[in-house]
């Protein structure tokens, strides 16, 4: 049973700095399948942000390119999102999630499991 948990988030002014957390419980790291972040706003579609691979190799959107960073902490079970430099529009719902690595950052993509996820706002 996967089970994915995100925390932290909330408010930030732009130019600002905040951090999500995932703890995952129940995830097997699995060929071609990867860890991450994807955001959503309602109305809108849902948008990869950000992947580790199995071997910690990580990759990011365009949009969030040098201003965020994906880690991780195997022994905690958690994965990170540090997001740096934040502008309005990086305002959504921050959902922690596995899937294939291939498709991560396509348009609408689909993921195998998927927290609740956490609101970051900026203003």
């Amino acid at each position: 049973h996967v089970q994915l948990v995100e925390s932290g988030g909330g408010s930030s002014q732009a130019g600002g700095s905040l951090v999500v957390s995932c703890v995952a419980s129940g995830v097997t790291a699995s060929s071609g399948y990867c860890m991450g972040w994807f955001r959503q706003v309602p109305g809108k579609e849902r948008e990869g942000v950000a992947l580790i691979d199995p071997d910690g190799t990580s990759k990011y959107a365009r949009s969030v390119e040098g201003r965020f960073t994906i880690s991780r902490d195997v022994a905690k079970n958690t994965l990170y999102l540090h997001m740096n430099n934040l502008k309005p529009e990086d305002t959504a719902m921050y959902h922690c999630a596995e899937g294939y690595c291939g498709t991560w950052f396509a348009q609408s993509p689909v993921f195998t499991y998927s927290g609740r996820g956490t609101q970051v706002t900026v203003s």
